[in-house]
C-alpha cells in the first residue's frame, strides 16, 4: 500500500465536488422541487442498483488484477454525478432542474473522482469497517444539514437567497458524504478526511 493512503490531507484528496453558489433562488420552487424529482429518482434508483453490481465485480477485478476495470468505474463515477446534481435540488441549491444526463459541466455542480492505476487488495475487506468513524461524524453532520435545510427554506421564502454559510456548509456535508461513498464503494484507497473543506 502507498504511503499516506490511509491518511491524505483534504487538498489532496482526488475527488472534486463544488456548487455554484446562486445569486437569487425562486420561492415557489422551495414548495415543489421534492415532487419534481420523483422522476429523477426513479431512474436513479434503478442505476443504483446498477451500481452496486458494478461494485460487486469490481470488487473481484481488484481482487485479482489491483485494477478496478476503467469502463465500470466511469460508469459508478457517472451515476455518482448525476446523483450529486438531484441531490443539491432537493437541497434547494439550485433552481435549474437537473438534466436526465450524467454528462459533466451540463448543470452547475462539478463532481469527478480520478482514476487509480492500481488499488489495495486488502483494504476491500475492511473498507467499510475503517468507514464508521465517518459514518458517525457524518450522522451528526447531517442532522446539522437538515436544520441547515429548514433555516434555508424560509431565508429563500423570505430574502430569496440562501445564506452563504449554509449554502456552503452544506456542500461541505456533502463534499464529505461523497468521499466516504467514493472510498467504500472501492473506488479510492486513499482514507478520506475528517474536513468539509475541498
Amino acid at each position: 500500500m502507498a504511503e499516506g493512503a490511509l491518511a491524505a490531507p483534504a487538498q489532496s484528496y482526488p475527488l472534486t465536488f463544488d456548487v455554484e453558489y446562486p445569486e437569487e433562488l425562486s420561492r415557489w420552487l422551495i414548495f415543489v422541487k421534492g415532487i419534481l424529482v420523483i422522476p429523477h429518482l426513479i431512474v436513479l434508483y434503478g442505476l443504483g442498483l446498477v451500481a452496486s453490481a458494478l461494485t460487486f465485480i469490481a470488487f473481484f477485478g481488484i481482487l485479482f488484477t489491483k485494477r478496478y476495470p476503467r469502463e465500470l468505474f466511469d460508469f459508478v463515477v457517472n451515476i455518482n454525478r448525476w446523483i450529486a446534481n438531484v441531490t443539491t435540488y432537493i437541497f434547494l441549491m439550485r433552481d435549474e432542474y437537473p438534466p436526465f444526463s450524467w454528462d459533466a459541466g451540463e448543470y452547475p455542480v462539478s463532481y469527478d473522482v480520478e482514476y487509480p492505476e492500481e488499488l489495495s487488495r486488502w483494504l476491500i475487506f475492511v473498507k467499510w469497517i475503517l468507514a464508521i468513524p465517518h459514518i458517525i461524524v457524518l450522522a451528526f453532520l447531517f442532522t446539522g444539514a437538515f436544520l441547515a435545510l429548514f433555516g434555508a427554506w424560509f431565508a429563500i421564502l423570505f430574502t430569496k437567497r440562501y445564506p452563504e454559510s449554509l449554502f456552503n456548509y452544506m456542500v461541505g456535508v456533502l463534499r464529505w458524504q461523497l468521499r466516504v461513498n467514493a472510498y467504500t464503494n472501492l473506488l479510492r484507497d486513499e482514507y478520506p478526511p475528517f474536513s468539509l473543506e475541498a
